[in-house]
């Protein structure tokens, strides 16, 4: 080859070479374009990151100084960009005068990596108001050195509010159940301790309740009453709270005591029973003392019975043709005042008071109660006082626990105000006074008096079916036919 030809040849090559090295910087050139211009769509979403944040974001450098933030931390505290960035941070508004110091502390432990974690702080807002603010920080650096710090902080005042809340209330709730007097118990499911409040233990002779966790509620529980001890477990979840069960409980040591339990479910969210919370109470004593008060009462009874059968025979020996009229009118009142559906207490004093309605007329002559024929004005008179007489004989004698005085006063009133002493009228009367009135009137004309032959049960009942509503209770009077005519009574 010529040296002319080889000399072209290398002039080739190294054009190709250029070319080649040319579009490998052309390449570079457009790499390197690419990749600024990711940079910088990269920055841009950066920026537009922390402009929108639902958090606040804030940088200081090294020297205190602010040199940015977002937008969530104006408003979240109401002051503007101009009023936070460029300005050294211990001077902000945003703190309040006391904790600077307690501030400023915490920045450079931060810068000398002695702070990790989340950091609470309270901050002001513009309006005077209060926060609180829970903090990241992180360093930022420059070629190696600490050039910073970036803050990412957001309020939390309102979740603090709820727990500080939920704090005052589960603290208030424990107060409460400690200072119950009755013991509070958890089971879960298979009916095992999982709490136990301080009176729990010795309800069930354990020495603390830490022994009772794990334990099962219904070895405590007397062996008969095992099966109705799990039933009532099934319903509290199924039904809900089952109140005022009374059990037998075994303590430990082997003694018995009387309790009354109430069992409440506990649900979750599903609304499916994971426990069940129980209030006891220890009703020994009270038992015992309702026993004994029963059996104190049953013999006040007695007493009182024996008093009234005293007073009873005293009439009789004065008024012997109406021996048995004040037993057949209790008889017959008190089965009114059942068949009207009255309550127990009620009938009992309506009892006392039949027994003894007519006790008045001890201070009537037994001339006159014995008359054999018709009564003058007078003597009328005279046993019509019995009424205000047997009222004023029993206030000053007999305290009673019901009413028995005014009914006697009242028997003898009508519905029209027609009746004695005082004339009363419809609800101005007395139930048991209206009650009294009615079987006091069938029991009289059925019976004979030394004035006249008994009028028989037909003539007496027709009387009050009569007067219905005129002269005698209409609700009264139908109860009494309705026992004659279905209900089969007789007087004994």
């Amino acid at each position: 080859m010529k040296d002319e030809d080889k000399t072209t040849e290398q002039l080739i090559n190294e054009l190709v070479r250029m070319r080649q090295r040319v579009a490998e910087l052309e390449t570079a050139d457009t790499e390197r374009t690419r990749a600024e211009r990711e940079l910088q769509k990269a920055g841009t979403r950066y920026r537009n990151l922390v402009k929108l944040a639902p958090v606040g974001i804030i940088t200081v450098d090294r020297k205190g100084v602010v040199t940015s933030i977002n937008r969530y931390f104006t408003t979240v505290s109401g002051f503007t960009e101009d009023e936070i960035v460029g300005r050294f941070f211990l001077k902000l508004a945003t703190f309040r005068p006391q904790d600077l110091l307690q501030h400023w502390r915490v920045f450079g432990d931060i810068l000398r990596g002695k702070v990790s974690g989340p950091i609470e702080y309270v901050f002001r807002r513009k309006d005077g108001t209060t926060g609180i603010a829970e903090a990241h920080i992180a360093l930022m650096r420059e070629e190696g050195k600490v050039a910073g710090i970036q803050v990412v902080s957001r309020e939390v005042t309102e979740r603090k509010q709820a727990e500080e809340a939920l704090r005052e209330s589960e603290e208030l709730h424990k107060t409460l159940i400690e200072t119950l007097p009755d013991a509070v118990a958890m089971f879960d499911l298979q009916g095992r301790f999982i709490y136990a409040s301080p009176l729990t233990p010795e309800l069930f002779g354990v020495e603390s309740a830490e022994e009772l966790i794990g334990m099962s509620g219904l070895q405590f529980i007397a062996p008969e009453q095992l099966e109705l001890a799990s039933k009532n477990l099934q319903s509290a979840a199924q039904k809900g709270i089952q109140k005022g069960k009374k059990y037998t409980i075994v303590r430990n040591d082997g003694t018995r005591l009387l309790s009354e339990l109430s069992i409440s479910p506990l649900r979750d969210t599903g609304g499916r029973t994971k426990a069940f919370v129980l209030t006891i109470r220890d009703i020994t004593e009270q038992v015992r003392a309702e026993k004994e008060l029963r059996q104190s009462y049953e013999k006040l009874q007695r007493a009182l019975e024996g008093t009234i059968h005293v007073l009873v025979s005293a009439i009789e020996m004065q008024d012997p043709f109406t021996a048995g009229h004040q037993r057949q009118v209790n008889q017959l009142a008190c089965a009114i005042a059942n068949e009207m559906d009255l309550p127990e207490e009620q009938i009992e004093g309506i009892h006392m008071a039949a027994l003894i309605h007519d006790i008045g007329k001890i201070n009537t002559p037994a001339g006159i109660l014995n008359k054999p024929g018709p009564l003058s004005d007078l003597e009328y008179a005279l046993i019509k006082a019995h009424a205000q007489d047997g009222c004023d004989l029993l206030n000053g004698t007999v305290d009673f626990p019901w009413p028995v005085a005014q009914i006697v006063l009242q028997h003898h009133e009508r519905m029209d105000g027609s009746g004695y002493p005082q004339g009363l009228s419809g609800e101005e009367i007395m139930l048991e006074a209206r009650i009294l009135g009615v079987a006091d009137v069938v029991a009289a004309m059925a019976s004979h008096r030394p004035y006249r032959p008994a009028r028989g049960l037909d003539k007496a009942l027709e009387e009050i079916a009569r007067n219905r509503g005129v002269l005698y209770d209409p609700e009264v009077v139908d109860a009494c036919l309705k026992l004659f005519t279905e209900k089969g009574f007789a007087f004994e």
